[in-house]
């Protein structure tokens, strides 16, 4: 593979523009990377290709050929070899590295937003890129680090945040050669501008007391402040460890306490249990919420004993939301709008099992991050009808 070692522009140009090729962008690309390298090479060498000079310092030793990928598509460009030493082109290409950084940033958020390999590699070909390798894109994709770490270390400087909702994810990873079940904790909260936003991400082994501890501390290290009320499911250790790290809020479940209880009666009568449950939270005031939860419970004492008894020990559990603004019930109540969160991290994490914590925790991490953008409506939705209405409710949170 020859390069040329100069080029006249008149010419060149009119030769490539008569031939109207749809790879003319591309051709055009490859000549004058390869002139430049050329001519650079030769100042290396202290005289011109081919020429006899007593300046010359070194001499030219044919090329290695080597593909570019470019947004025009993948090039074959020819380094220059020379006979003493060596010369690369650190103004094109890095050290083993031969892709724009273009290219990787696309790569990298196809990775991000869950296209596989094999379609990715199909979306590249249509570009007039090669196709790359699996360790490529594992590659690529390391990219994202740099920006996962910032999302999960930034300050959280909007508060109070009197709102909290958490959750935790099970996934699987590949750890000492066996398969094993890991725990991605998020959380959102509510700010001071009464916007939803993410506030953390963390993996750890066991959805344990000491891994929600560490995650809440991690939390309020960062800022977190002026918690009111904390809505989540009971796995063993979380009450504990938000009361330690974040004391002070009372603490709300539903969805997960609801499916609790279907879960004792049979498929039949699951219907009408839903149905006494779900008339706690259809009460227009505090005290009809509370006279609604006995009233539940009093109707499902004789089929249903062991349930009733349960609703009645998680009444002050259930009710939390009532000793807030009526207006912001059906918000805090349950933890729904954290479920859509977890729900797009699942879509983007549906690759079977990932070999270490770090590229779980890059793609799961990846989704929050992402959907924290100002453009992300999803993140940044205000629950409330205004920023008065929202200013005013808060000041009687905070005053209460």
């Amino acid at each position: 593979m020859t390069a040329p070692s100069s080029i006249d522009l008149t010419v060149f140009l009119h030769e490539q523009l008569a031939q109207v090729s749809p790879d003319l962008l591309r051709q055009m690309l490859t000549t004058f990377i390869n002139t430049l390298m050329s001519a650079e090479a030769d100042a290396v060498c202290g005289a011109e290709y081919g020429t006899r000079s007593a300046e010359r310092t070194n001499h030219r030793d044919g090329y290695r050929p080597r593909q570019f990928d470019t947004r025009a598509g993948t090039l074959e460009v020819a380094i220059p070899k020379l006979l003493s030493g060596s010369y690369f082109p650190d103004w094109l290409l890095e050290r083993r590295r031969r892709a724009e950084r273009a290219l990787t940033t696309v790569v990298a958020t196809c990775y991000l937003l869950g296209v596989s390999t094999r379609r990715m590699e199909r979306l590249v070909e249509s570009l007039g890129i090669t196709r790359p390798s699996k360790s490529q894109v594992s590659e690529m994709a390391k990219d994202l680090d740099q920006q996962v770490e910032a999302f999960r270390s930034r300050p959280l400087d909007a508060g109070p945040y009197t709102f909290v909702a958490a959750d935790a994810l099970v996934l699987k990873v590949r750890e000492g050669g066996r398969v094993v079940n890991v725990h991605a904790l998020v959380a959102t909260g509510v700010n001071a501008d009464g916007h939803r936003e993410i506030l953390g991400l963390q993996i750890t082994s066991a959805e344990d007391g000491a891994g929600w501890l560490a995650f809440f501390r991690d939390l309020t290290a960062r800022g977190l402040t002026g918690v009111a009320l904390v809505t989540s499911d009971a796995p063993r250790g979380l009450v504990e460890a938000i009361g330690a790290a974040v004391p002070g809020p009372a603490w709300q479940r539903r969805v997960h306490f609801l499916r609790n209880m279907l879960a004792r009666v049979s498929k039949g009568s699951a219907e009408m249990v839903a149905a006494a449950i779900r008339t706690i939270f259809a009460q227009p005031t505090a005290d009809t919420v509370r006279e609604a939860t006995e009233n539940a419970a009093s109707t499902l004492d004789r089929q249903f004993p062991a349930v009733a008894r349960l609703l009645r020990d998680a009444r002050e559990k259930i009710t939390a939301f009532a000793d807030f603004p009526q207006a912001h019930w059906r918000k805090i109540w349950s933890t729904n709008p954290l479920e859509r969160l977890n729900k797009e991290v699942k879509r983007r994490t549906d690759v079977g099992i990932f070999p270490d914590d770090n590229s779980l925790l890059r793609l799961a991490g990846c989704v929050p991050a992402c959907e924290s953008t100002p453009e992300r409506h999803y993140c940044r939705w205000s629950p409330w009808t205004s920023h008065d209405d929202f200013a005013q409710a808060l000041g009687v949170v905070l005053a209460g």
